[in-house]
């Protein structure tokens, strides 16, 4: 697929609001989390990508969003217990369509490479690949470090539901941008951690959310950016509470609402 260079929306400075944040890719119409997903949020010019990172038994990181291989490869068990070459021979598109038979679980530089210079990005760290013993090539310092030797700090957010990973992340020169995910927006310790974390973004559940706490969080200088984002209806809700993007797992048919809006 040829897609094409969108450069002028990788600045995490000049986006162009309300962004538009594709969720695990284009995965309404492609298998998730795939380059073949990717490539075609690229080709739509969704102006950033969200994907999800795990480690595999030899300490790589994969592009996947579950801890285990069932749901979206040919695989079974857990991630953890495969290596990259292990899992580089599974087939990752075939339980969507039969087309996309030769995608396979990317690593995060084959993600990067695939996305990088022409969209922003948000890589999601799982919470169940947190390690409370805080090994040296622990999943949230691997990525941090491929981020940095690739220059594409400006462009990147890394977002977590897993507090302790972003405090890590926070204590690194020149990291990247952080977000904090939310289950609950109403939750009163939302707004604590993310002014102690001093997160570029705060990523809630869009079930609950309303005007007051996109407006609490802007007051503080965070952006505010929902996922479960399912519907046109959805998104004009949140794009009235005056959010500054949105997480969505049809962004080419948002995407194409935006433009008519716009």
């Amino acid at each position: 697929m040829k897609y094409k260079n969108i450069s002028n929306l990788v600045d995490l400075k000049t986006f162009k609001r309300p962004l538009i944040i594709a969720h695990r890719g284009c995965r309404d119409q492609y298998p998730e989390n795939t380059c073949a997903a990717f490539k075609a949020a690229i080709d739509a010019q969704i102006q950033m990508i969200e994907f999800d990172v795990m480690l595999s038994r030899d300490r790589k990181i994969v592009v996947i969003h579950d801890a285990t291989l069932e749901r979206t490869t040919n695989g079974h068990g857990p991630v953890s217990n495969y290596t990259l070459e292990e899992l580089k021979r599974l087939d990752a598109g075939s339980w969507f369509d039969s087309r996309f038979s030769q995608e396979h679980i990317p690593t995060l530089k084959e993600a990067l490479d695939t996305m990088a210079n022409r969209v922003c990005i948000n890589i999601e760290l799982k919470a169940s690949a947190y390690e409370a013993n805080r090994p040296f090539d622990r999943v949230e310092r691997q990525v941090v470090k491929m981020i940095k030797e690739k220059n594409i700090c400006d462009s990147v957010i890394i977002s977590s539901f897993e507090w302790k990973m972003l405090e890590d992340i926070s204590k690194v020169d020149g990291a990247p941008a952080i977000g904090l995910i939310s289950r609950d927006p109403t939750d009163n310790n939302n707004r604590d951690l993310c002014a102690r974390l001093k997160v570029f973004s705060w990523h809630p559940n869009f079930n609950g959310l309303d005007y007051e706490q996109v407006k609490e969080m802007h007051e503080m200088g965070i952006k505010v950016f929902p996922y479960k984002i399912t519907s046109l209806k959805q998104y004009e809700e949140a794009v009235n509470m005056g959010v500054d993007g949105v997480i969505t797992s049809s962004p080419i048919i948002i995407g194409k609402a935006q433009q008519v809006r716009m």
